[in-house]
């Protein structure tokens, strides 16, 4: 992402296949093999025991992907693909999350340094995960973080109710109480 100041920020995301939840593990100027290794190391921490059912890493050839990030999923039994080169379809769900969330959010907003795009895509995410629709196989238009026993019904225009999301660049919808 680029700043105000015309500074380059490198993002760092993780995304489940199956469920297409988004992990933001951090945002930095200066992309490092130890500051990619930290962060691999937090998403573990943070993810706990369910980093286990989870069976592969893929990736790109980015240097920063040190063999130490890799022992840090290895560890946990996950296999360590990487792409081949110009082949962005070998990771196309990370792919379109990064033109998804360019449109829909960082290119309609002056990002001004790290911290504020931290906390910008730290909200996108979050309606990313439980607001907004998903096409893909399997996902019935839903959000990564819908409940599956929820089925929602036609409601009448006044009981729905308005959240905006990033000072109403994004609008969530939903049945008012």
């Amino acid at each position: 992402a680029e700043t105000v100041l015309l500074r380059r920020l490198h993002v760092l995301v993780f995304i489940e296949h199956g469920t297409r939840r988004l992990h933001l593990a951090g945002v930095t100027a200066h992309p490092t093999g130890a500051w990619a290794v930290q962060q691999a190391r937090n998403l573990a921490m943070d993810l706990g025991d369910r980093l286990g059912t989870l069976r592969f890493l893929i990736h790109d050839r980015d240097p920063v992907f040190t063999t130490a990030f890799g022992e840090v999923f290895r560890a946990e039994g996950q296999i360590i693909i990487t792409t081949l080169p110009r082949t962005p379809r070998m990771n196309a769900y990370a792919e379109r999350f990064v033109r998804t969330a360019r449109t829909e959010c960082t290119d309609r907003m002056l990002i001004i340094g790290e911290r504020h795009l931290h906390a910008v895509l730290s909200e996108y995410m979050a309606h990313y995960n439980t607001g907004r629709s998903h096409q893909g196989h399997g996902m019935g238009l839903r959000a990564p973080g819908d409940d599956p026993d929820v089925v929602s019904l036609p409601v009448r225009a006044d009981r729905i109710q308005l959240r905006p999301r990033l000072a109403g660049l994004i609008n969530e919808y939903q049945q008012a109480a």
